[in-house]
């Protein structure tokens, strides 16, 4: 049989390949293993009305026109109008026409009669049809023959079928095949918007093992630790539905696999608009972020109405945010759920969050059985607390298993405790990898408690950094104390501040007596920890910043900080506080300061009242209060007390 290569060759070459692939292509990808998209016809022009173009060929068929009989009755199988297309399909697919052979498989196929679908199918891919080459291939992946459906994919493909392109790179995918991509480029590259947003993928993922390595894992999101024994307070939601930024970005410029998901988003793919949102999202474009979650929600993407929501919720417009929660969380987004579950516990709004946590949980979202823990854990609702923690600890939620662990050792089960603790920190949590430093320190295990310390602090904890930091102190090695310090301090630990402040202090040499005209250093940097510290309610730290202002002639400063740590019950802020206020000629109130901090334990502050009292001539007083400075010493404050008690008691019975 002779095919002729007239205008029926034009129904699959011209405007058609590329409407094809625009518009059927999505009708393939969303419906896989339909092949009515296959069907070959010719792309009128837009002013031609249908009926008309019907009519046309109509008259030309019945004059025994070739291509309008091929034509028609690709028109009418379009339309579905099966038993009308066929005696034209078949008409023309006598008279040789491959595009007819082709279309006469499609409306057999839909029929139902596959193996005599193939058999036209096969007519027309050899006499060059790609979008047959396509179909036949498509028909023996069916039926499980890899081997056939590669070699008529790849017929269509080398023809550039975008769609045959794609259907061999899926194939080849499937196996593992590095050849996949050639094919998934190709299928992109004709606008194929499935095959953009899968070579995107490809892309990401290989430039993420790239810098990454093989063995990386990819970075956790960590909560800090608290410095007690307790979990993770926040409910777990993630921040976005999307991925993180592709590689390339740092410099400026644009990945590539950021430019596929942006062409693929841009025909309307709606899990690319997720993607690229993300992109945006992470590198800080937040609006054209928002535009894309947009898109893609509106199309009924669940995970970009869900990260559209946190979006909404950083920019202050929580209203908005919840009504693209409820609408992600009413598409079974968990995510979603679990974030108005946080919101309505955040507005007091308990039974409401419990709804919304068990709907997560529901939906599949772990996260949810460990919030309903932290929420009932909130309401002192231990047991409950403990169900939810014990049923996301064993799907594997890594601060489910911290947090049961410490609800167990509060409990006062040390042994049960252990083993989830492990299993959460084995898993990544930070927080549990403290909270075993914690148990072992507990037992004096000093050894495994460091092991455990050191691992939370190369992660980031800020307490773990401190004890880490506090061993080294102890063991002598100041290079390292400072190192662990210094990351603890700025974390944000106000005792990891002052002990930092105190090794650079100890390093500091003696400034001497300060000479005319020479200006003293303003603030040494031990001076700056000292007063983040103290900034931070460190009583000894503001102390101390106190005694620094003092010697560089600050009175007004010293004074604000041993106030402030005075009233806070530092006995030794009250006891300088005295100090100053005597020299300033305030012996009142120095009086009332020191009354303070001897009563808090101060034996210097005893010692100063007792001297008080004896130049008032109030000598049982003053004996009294040398009673209390001996108790209290130190040694030579004692020794002093106890002369002047001595001589007062010779004035009282002389």
């Amino acid at each position: 049989m002779v095919f002729m290569g007239d205008r029926a060759t034009l129904l699959e070459t011209g405007r058609f390949v590329q409407r094809h692939a625009r518009n059927a292509a999505d009708e393939i990808i969303e419906a896989v293993g339909a092949v009515d998209a296959a069907v070959d016809t010719a792309a009128e022009t837009d002013a031609e009305n249908e009926t008309e173009t019907e009519a046309r060929h109509r008259r030309a068929a019945e004059r025994g026109d070739l291509a309008s009989m091929s034509a028609l009755g690709a028109l009418l199988l379009r339309r579905g109008d099966l038993d009308a297309a066929e005696p034209f399909l078949r008409g023309a697919t006598a008279e040789g026409d491959r595009a007819a052979a082709n279309n006469l498989g499609v409306l057999l196929h839909q029929r139902g009669y596959a193996d005599e679908a193939a058999g036209w199918w096969r007519v027309a891919a050899v006499a060059g049809s790609a979008p047959a080459a396509h179909a036949l291939g498509r028909h023996h992946r069916e039926r499980g023959d890899e081997p056939a459906a590669e070699y008529w994919l790849r017929q269509a493909a080398e023809q550039g079928h975008a769609l045959g392109a794609y259907a061999l790179a899926d194939l080849l995918e499937h196996r593992s095949d590095v050849g996949a991509e050639r094919w998934l480029r190709a299928a992109a590259e004709q606008g194929h918007r499935e095959a953009a947003y899968r070579l995107a993928l490809a892309l990401e993922r290989r430039a993420t093992e790239t810098t990454r390595g093989p063995h990386d894992t990819g970075t956790r999101l960590r909560v800090p630790g608290t410095g007690a024994l307790v979990p993770t307070g926040a409910p777990a939601v993630a921040l976005t539905g999307g991925p993180g930024p592709a590689v390339g970005e740092a410099a400026g410029e644009p990945s590539e696999a950021e430019q596929w998901f942006r062409q693929a988003a841009a025909r309307g793919h709606r899990r690319a608009a997720l993607h690229l949102g993300a992109i945006l999202e992470h590198r800080g474009e937040l609006k054209e972020a928002g535009r894309w979650y947009l898109s893609s929600a509106k199309e009924g993407e669940a995970k970009a109405a869900c990260a559209l929501g946190f979006l909404l919720r950083d920019a202050g417009d929580e209203e908005s945010a919840a009504v693209w929660w409820l609408r992600a969380a009413q598409d079974g987004d968990g995510n979603a759920a679990n974030a108005l579950g946080a919101l309505h516990a955040a507005r007091g709004e308990q039974q409401t969050a419990e709804r919304w946590y068990r709907a997560a949980m529901d939906a599949g979202d772990v996260n949810g059985a460990y919030n309903l823990g932290l929420l009932c854990a909130a309401q002192d609702r231990i047991p409950q607390a403990e169900q939810w923690y014990r049923r996301a600890a064993y799907a594997g939620h890594r601060e489910a298993a911290n947090a049961l662990a410490v609800l167990l050792l509060q409990a006062g089960d040390a042994n049960g405790a252990e083993p989830w603790f492990s299993k959460a920190a084995e898993a990544g949590s930070v927080d549990a990898a403290f909270n075993l430093g914690i148990l072992h320190a507990g037992r004096d295990d000093d050894r495994t408690a460091l092991v455990w310390y050191e691992r939370a602090a190369a992660a980031g904890h800020t307490e773990a950094a401190l004890q880490v930091g506090i061993a080294a102190l102890r063991d002598g090695d100041e290079r390292t104390a400072e190192r662990h310090l210094r990351c603890a301090a700025g974390g944000g630990s106000a005792e990891a501040a002052f002990r930092l402040a105190s090794v650079l202090d100890a390093r500091r040499p003696d400034p001497g007596p300060a000479v005319l005209g020479v200006p003293r250093e303003e603030k040494s940097e031990c001076e700056e920890w000292y007063e983040r510290a103290a900034q931070q309610g460190h009583r000894r730290a503001q102390v101390r910043v106190g005694m620094l202002a003092a010697g560089r002639g600050d009175l007004a400063e010293a004074d604000r900080w041993y106030r402030e740590a005075a009233e806070a019950g530092s006995r030794n802020g009250a006891f300088n506080l005295g100090l100053l206020l005597a020299r300033e000629g305030s012996e009142r109130e120095a009086s009332l300061w020191w009354t303070r901090a001897a009563r808090a334990g101060h034996g210097r502050a005893a010692l100063r009242l007792a001297l008080l009292a004896a130049r008032r001539g109030e000598l049982t007083e003053g004996r009294r209060w040398c009673a209390r400075a001996v108790e209290l010493g130190p040694a030579e404050v004692a020794e002093r007390a106890a002369r002047l008690s001595e001589a007062l008691h010779q004035e009282l019975t002389a």
